[in-house]
């Protein structure tokens, strides 16, 4: 079908789809606790879609052209495609219906494993804090459209009147995305199946088609990703053009619109370009106008994604539209856009009345991000309508800038007085020798990764007291109990490094925002991490400071209560920073120091109340790493140098550790090794040990704790299968280096469940450390 390119309209690439009041996570949840059915549930979401659609419809986006993109999902966007294409894995093929079709329980399954079933692997969305579930498919994966619900969600908004624009992941990221299959060849990628699944996806459109869709978006940020692209770019060119070619020849399909959202297309925009889509979407916050014309682009509609779908500042407006007056000269037309979906933000800054009313000013959220589309789109027809908008963008950022506190001249010098000694440490052979004869662990140490289960009355209490409706002392007597608890449970189980268990913290970056200067905290600011899991990314507006101790109250009450080591627990400063919407009026790395510091102080203190081993997580240091080679090495610069500020005060006997998940460990490992951490904890559960052959390779020669138990999943791992995975560790690792943890927090789970699977993990380390000393005693 031939299409007017001209006829793309103004529009986002994506909206928040858990709910602004987290609907659909309080759904999902009564699902699967039991307390709703699978109809009830459905129709919540039901009820959510709709008035997703009448919100955005009533910023600006029109009803009736394909404005609004049906992007919406119960748990994650590529687990939809997989469920779409058919890609369900083997061991849980009992929830595929006869049609086909996987319903809510069984896409929740998928999502979230079963007793000995695994769920998929999860990983982080290229540079962003949202987690994908990864797609298993090997050489005999079955492809075929097996679920129709991107037709029967565009019907339900056709009904309901609203001519919608679905959106899918596409072909090219979906396979670049997915992880070999168990029993696939080696050397087998799941790129090589792409000829068996672009048909499908033809399948989708002609079934979209026919129930009257106009366009369809596939998403291929896996394009903007040289970690992606990078080790066979020949092929994926390939892959490309044979996409394309298919997908552009289906008789009576939709306009096509391709985005590339998180990162600058490179050398992949000529390739789509020469394609037959209607029109691309670029992402000019992160990439950048094309500075020349580029063949084939000119006969292309271009979304030009100008406003930042990954941050909460107002736009400059006055820039943004000099970016898209400079795209028009290469396309046939440009539109205003998001730069990615806005997913990734909270949904509107006008539902937080706690904001002080400047800072309300400066910010933007998803509905806010639509009106600014919006501006732009009328501004590009005529910029006279648009002046006041402009101007009112342009004095928001002069206020914002001048404001008192966006810079403190005391944080300013005490950065200018740094050297390069403040960020080194003793030897590491030093300071073992210093913390064996302090703490005398035994082999393969137990510990946990931090936090223990938040149950309801701890939620409730931490409220009650943030409301007023509860005494300071009240507050602190029920902490304390928890501690007690907790402690208490570590002592019976026999771990050997005990934690407090955080029960004050309502969030891992939120405590410290609240608690640290220059940062701003939100009511009403969800944004989706994974499935129904959400967090409030705190703001950090300007410079940071910390006026007293955060955590040594608590730290220091847990180590009462136990003759055993209890950590000190920070966050570190890359993932503040990642976790946090932060000022874009500095580079990264200065706004990473400023926290730095102030964790560097935290440690000095912890240290003199007598707290020995201190954790700084850093699970988002590899959340951060561009996606483009090119500006790679600055970025883990900073950031390994941010980290070693914050730690290189400690004493050569206390021992720091630190934790990061689903980081890709082989990508970042010169970095993380650079981190000059006692300790490293790293997920390793979900992809049974994979990362244990990167650590052998690499020389790894400071404690090293691979995770045992996955805990995004409510499953308990038996003490067999963990000892199966200790044993894996135990292979390549020297017994010397190796501890034993879960692979993250135990905040989400129940009690029951995390007692039960430490209790296997004591026992799966007690049966490793006897095969360990027969070992011995037989040489």
């Amino acid at each position: 079908m031939t299409h007017d390119a001209t006829q793309l309209p103004t529009t986002i690439l994506g909206y928040p789809r858990i709910g602004p009041r987290r609907e659909l996570k309080k759904a999902l949840e009564a699902l699967w606790a039991g307390r709703a059915t699978q109809e009830e549930t459905e129709a919540a979401a039901v009820e959510l879609r709709a008035r997703t659609r009448r919100r955005l419809n009533a910023l600006g986006l029109r009803a009736h052209d394909a404005s609004i993109p049906s992007a919406a999902s119960y748990y994650d966007q590529v687990l939809d495609a997989a469920v779409a294409v058919g890609a369900v894995p083997p061991r849980f093929a009992d929830v595929v219906g006869q049609d086909g079709r996987v319903d809510l329980v069984g896409y929740s399954t998928i999502a979230r494993g079963r007793g000995e079933d695994a769920p998929l692997e999860m990983t982080k969305w290229f540079d962003t804090n949202y987690h994908y579930l990864v797609p298993e498919i090997g050489p005999d994966t079955q492809f075929r459209f097996a679920d129709d619900r991107a037709v029967r969600e565009f019907r339900e908004a056709l009904e309901d009147g609203f001519l919608t624009r679905p959106v899918l992941v596409g072909p090219v990221t979906f396979l670049l995305l997915s992880k070999p299959a168990d029993g696939s060849p080696e050397g087998f990628s799941p790129l090589q199946r792409l000829a068996d699944l672009v048909p499908v996806y033809a399948q989708i459109l002609r079934a979209l088609a026919e129930a009257g869709a106009t366009w369809v978006q596939l998403d291929e940020p896996g394009l903007v990703s040289d970690t992606l692209t990078a080790a066979d770019a020949k092929a994926i060119h390939a892959a490309v053009q044979e996409t394309y070619a298919a997908l552009t020849a289906v008789e009576g399909r939709p306009a096509l619109l391709v985005a590339a959202p998180y990162g600058d297309l490179g050398e992949f925009l000529p390739t789509l370009a020469a394609t037959d889509v209607e029109a691309l979407a670029l992402d000019l916050v992160k990439g950048a106008v094309p500075s020349a014309p580029v063949a084939g682009l000119e006969t292309k509609a271009v979304l030009g994604g100008v406003i930042d779908g990954h941050n909460i500042w107002r736009t400059d407006l006055v820039q943004a539209l000099g970016k898209l007056e400079a795209l028009r000269p290469l396309a046939a037309s440009v539109a205003a856009g998001t730069s990615t979906s806005l997913l990734h933000v909270p949904h509107d800054v006008e539902d937080e009345p706690n904001l002080p009313a400047q800072l309300k000013g400066w910010l933007a959220f998803a509905d806010q991000k639509v009106a600014e589309v919006v501006t732009l789109a009328a501004a590009l027809e005529d910029p006279a309508t648009a002046a006041d908008a402009l101007e009112a963008s342009a004095r928001a950022r002069r206020e914002r800038l001048e404001a008192p506190g966006v810079v403190r001249p005391e944080v300013r010098e005490r950065l200018a007085g740094l050297t390069p000694a403040d960020a080194r440490r003793s030897d590491y052979d030093v300071r073992r020798a210093a913390q064996d004869a302090v703490l005398a662990l035994p082999p393969l140490p137990t510990t946990t990764i931090g936090s223990f289960p938040q149950t309801g009355e701890i939620r409730r209490a931490r409220a009650a007291w943030a409301k007023g409706e509860l005494s300071d002392a009240d507050y602190v007597a029920a902490m304390r109990a928890e501690i007690d608890r907790v402690v208490a449970l570590q002592e019976e189980l026999g771990l050997d490094v005990l934690v407090h268990g955080e029960p004050e913290r309502n969030d891992m970056v939120q405590y410290f925002a609240e608690l640290l200067d220059g940062f701003a905290v939100t009511q009403n600011g969800w944004v989706q991490s994974y499935g129904s899991r959400c967090v409030r990314p705190p703001i950090l507006w300007g410079d940071v400071t910390r006026p007293a101790p955060m955590t040594v109250e608590w730290a220091t009450y847990a180590a009462s209560r136990s003759a055993k080591p209890v950590k000190g627990m920070l966050t570190g400063p890359v993932t503040i920073l990642a976790w946090s919407f932060v000022r874009d009026d500095q580079p990264l790395g200065d706004t990473a120091r400023q926290v730095a510091l102030a964790l560097r102080d935290e440690i000095a203190d912890l240290e003199a109340a007598g707290i020995g081993v201190v954790q700084v997580d850093e699970p988002a240091l590899r959340e951060l790493l561009p996606l483009k080679a090119v500006d790679q090495k600055a970025y883990l610069d900073w950031s390994v140098e941010s980290f070693r500020l914050a730690t290189a005060g400690a004493a050569d006997a206390t021992q720091i550790h630190t934790h990061l998940c689903y980081s890709e460990f082989g990508e970042v490992i010169g970095a993380i090794d650079g981190l000059d951490a006692d300790v490293t904890s790293i997920e390793a559960a979900r992809s049974r040990m994979e990362v244990v052959p990167q650590i052998a390779q690499a020389g790894f020669s400071r404690g090293i704790g691979p995770g045992v138990y996955d805990i995004h999943s409510p499953r308990v791992p038996s003490a067999e299968e963990i000892e199966e995975l200790l044993n894996i560790a135990v292979g390549s690792i020297s017994p010397r280096h190796l501890w034993v943890n879960p692979d993250c927090g135990l905040k989400t789970r129940g009690y029951a469940e995390t007692e039960a699977s430490l209790r296997n993990l004591l026992a799966a380390t007690r049966a490793v450390r006897g095969s360990l000393a027969e070992g011995a005693d037989a040489h």
